[in-house]
């Protein structure tokens, strides 16, 4: 059986396009994991280009003034609550420091997306039983 052909991600601060609702844009809101820890801060979002989708969190981490972070992607699935200055996902700090290194030349690689996806224990946003989560339905 053939999957639909993915959508090339785009880094949403690299392209013209904006969040419909400002105040559902996630970028520059700390990230907590399910402990409770600070994780750093969304730095971008990786956007479908297809299908208008956020498909990862980008997670910059330590640095200053952007110079010498650490940044990671997270799949959207991962994201269990939302605040107006914190988003919170089901992944721990140990679990992101031994994540797939990040590599910006490989963002719009279709097996480092499964990569990603796989180490976090998602399946591919492309297979068939794939289902975009509920945002913003999962906000407390």
């Amino acid at each position: 059986m053939q999957t639909p052909e993915t959508g090339k991600l785009l880094k949403l601060g690299d392209t013209d396009e904006t969040i419909a609702t400002p105040e559902e844009d996630i970028r520059n809101r700390h990230v907590k994991d399910r402990d409770g820890e600070d994780l750093g801060k969304i730095s971008n979002l990786l956007v479908d280009e297809s299908e208008r989708k956020v498909r990862f969190i980008e997670i910059a981490s330590g640095g200053f003034l952007g110079i010498g972070q650490d940044k990671t992607f997270i799949p959207v699935e991962a994201i269990t609550s939302i605040t107006g200055d914190e988003v919170r996902i089901d992944q721990t700090r140990e679990r992101l420091s031994n994540a797939p290194a990040y590599d910006p030349e490989l963002v719009r690689e279709r097996d480092t997306y499964g990569s990603i996806l796989d180490y976090y224990g998602y399946g591919p946003f492309w297979g068939p039983e794939y289902r975009y989560p509920d945002y913003p339905n999962y906000r407390y």
